[in-house]
């Protein structure tokens, strides 16, 4: 038997303010977005933005629906509308606000389990690392190098 050990890291910003510009202006238009949210179920409110290769900013927020699940998360709204807009540009970075109707969400907020596959699946597809930012409403922002750090043992179609 042998122990495996995986370790990750991340880098983290205090607030907005402290990211580097390119980064501060997609996270505030991650925020933005994140009021168009659909979600008078859950109450959970997400924006993403995502910063192409070829300099477009592509943006989704959360869409829910009565018939669980059939709702789709706000980093998959985008992720899946630069593919089907631009099929081959490349995602550079992508910024996640998380924000909730009933409390104040002060902590860095990750992508679920869903949307880190779907993530990892355009990484994948495109062999270029895609940084990710992901704050709460307020407060500390983290930067993830890629998405192998969320998701260090990733499924993908080499599995097939």
């Amino acid at each position: 038997m042998n122990k495996i050990e995986i370790k990750t890291s991340f880098t983290a910003f205090q607030s907005v303010e402290e990211l580097p510009q390119d980064v501060q202006t997609l996270m505030q238009q991650a925020i933005e977005v994140r009021k168009n949210a659909y979600a008078p179920y859950s109450k959970f409110r997400v924006g993403a933005a995502l910063l192409l290769d070829n300099g477009k900013v592509v943006l989704g927020s959360n869409q829910e629906n009565a018939a669980y699940p059939s709702g789709l998360c706000a980093e998959r709204v985008a992720i899946f509308q630069s593919g089907a807009i631009y099929p081959d540009a490349k995602i550079i970075k992508m910024a996640i606000s998380a924000a909730s109707d009933t409390n104040k969400t002060t902590t860095p907020i990750p992508p679920c389990g869903g949307c880190r596959q779907s993530i990892s699946e355009y990484e994948f597809k495109q062999n270029t690392p895609i940084e990710i930012y992901f704050m709460g409403e307020t407060g500390e922002v983290y930067r993830s190098d890629s998405i192998k750090n969320l998701l260090p043992l990733s499924f993908d179609k080499n599995f097939l």
